[in-house]
Order: C-alpha cells, then structure tokens, then sequence
C-alpha cells in the first residue's frame, strides 16, 4: 500500500436474536431504544467509517434486526449462523471493504473515539509495515464491551480461506491472532490497564450493570465516552458489583 492511498473502511456488526444466555438481549430496551439501536447510534458517530453494515443471518427469527438497519439507512447482510467467518467474508465482499471493523452487537458502550484512534493507527501501520490486524482483545487492557478489531480484506479472505476449526469460523479472528507467523498482528492498549471491568452483554446481571450506567449519562450526553463511564464507575464503586462475578465464555464454548 502506499502512503496516502484511500482505502475503503467497512464496520461489520455481528447480530443475531438466538444468544444461549441472554436470549434476544440486542432487543431489551434501555431508554427506549434497543440494545442494536444504541450500538448502531454509537458506531455512527464513528468518524473514520465509510459504512456500517450489519450482519445477521437467514433465521427469520432475524428479521427484525434487518428491520432496525433498513430504518437507520445503514447496510445489512445475512449469512450463516454457526459459520461466522463466512458471513464476515461475504458481506465485507459485497460492500467492497478494504479496511474492516469487526463490532459485536452486544457492546452497547462500544467507544466511537476508540474505533476511530484504531483505525488511524492501523492505516499509519498499514502504510509502514503491511500490518494485518490490529486489536484491543489479544492483551485486554479496556474493559470487556469496548472490544474493536481492524484488519484488511486480504488477510479476512486468508482467513475464510485456511481455517477450518468450528472455533475459528464461529469468533471469526482467531486464526489471524493465533498465526503470528502468517499475518502481522499489533495490540492496541491504553495507559492503563481496566481488563477486570466487565461492560459487555451476555447476562441479566450484564443488562442491570449497562442500565445503570444509561440511566446515570444518557440524559446529558447520548453518546458518552469511555472516560465519561469510568469516571461514573469510580465514583460509584457498587456498580462495578452487580456483574464482577460473570465470567467471559471461553473460544471452545
């Protein structure tokens, strides 16, 4: 790649209704919108994204989520449930990404600021040293929930290519951080390290945790921040709690 080149950057987000744990937990409400509406409202405040495109399957069951993406004019794809290597590919082909953002639905503090400092800095290493992918999960030093993946169209279709483990086509990035050797991976970490606060969605207790925090900044800044929620779980250590004792499902489950 050259220095300065324009590159095409496609933000798939994973979604489906069928979680084991939390069933449709992108549908629960909080402030009257959805979960997917919160992460779709996030994400678009995202100023280094060409496109949001939504990803879910061909369970009809689904259909309400191509619903939310039609009437926020964002793009939609639907493909396999299990195999969601596949359905990466073949949407992030469609919608001719060249740079993509990998976002799961049930990160509804995802960070807009995080993705668009990741991006940069992907392109800068892109442009130095061919980097393939760049995460802030391999060494997790945010907090769960504000999980961002950038990597390139080449090394996605490498990927949809030559793995073939159920691990790896159902968590999509494995292979790439798990090949060293094969594809030029980078960890993005902040100053500090906040890995034991858990802001993701997979539990009830996950869901009073994440209302909280709505219910404590939505109403004086729709979109807060990373800092704006830490500061608020700092000074309200209880809210911390209600969810320290879940633990994040492993690769092989």
């Amino acid at each position: 790649m050259k220095d300065g080149e324009y590159m095409s950057v496609v933000c798939i987000m994973q979604a489906r209704t069928g979680s084991t744990r939390l069933p449709e937990k992108i549908l629960k409400k909080i402030k009257k919108k959805t979960v997917l509406q919160h992460d779709i409202d996030r994400v678009l405040k995202a100023k280094n994204i060409d496109k949001l495109v939504i990803a879910t399957t061909e369970r009809f069951e689904d259909d309400v989520i191509i619903n939310i993406a039609k009437n926020n004019s964002v793009g939609y794809f639907r493909g396999s449930e299990n195999d969601v290597l596949s359905r990466y590919y073949f949407a992030a082909k469609k919608y001719n990404a060249e740079i993509v953002i990998r976002i799961t639905s049930d990160c509804p503090l995802i960070d807009p600021e995080i993705i668009d400092n990741m991006v940069n800095e992907f392109i800068k290493l892109r442009c130095i040293e061919n980097l393939d992918y760049l995460s802030n999960k391999i060494k997790m030093t945010y907090p769960r929930g504000l999980d961002v993946e950038v990597f390139s169209f080449e090394a996605l279709e490498k990927t949809f290519r030559e793995a073939t483990q159920k691990f790896e086509k159902e968590h999509v990035t494995p292979y790439i951080y798990l090949n060293p050797k094969k594809f030029r991976i980078k960890n993005y970490e902040n100053d500090r390290d906040y890995s034991m606060l858990r802001w993701t969605l997979d539990t009830e207790e996950d869901f009073l945790l994440i209302k909280t925090i709505y219910d404590q900044l939505y109403d004086k800044n729709k979109i807060f921040l990373f800092k704006d929620i830490l500061r608020c779980v700092q000074d309200n250590p209880k809210i911390s709690k209600l969810n320290e004792h879940i633990k994040q499902k492993e690769l092989n489950e």
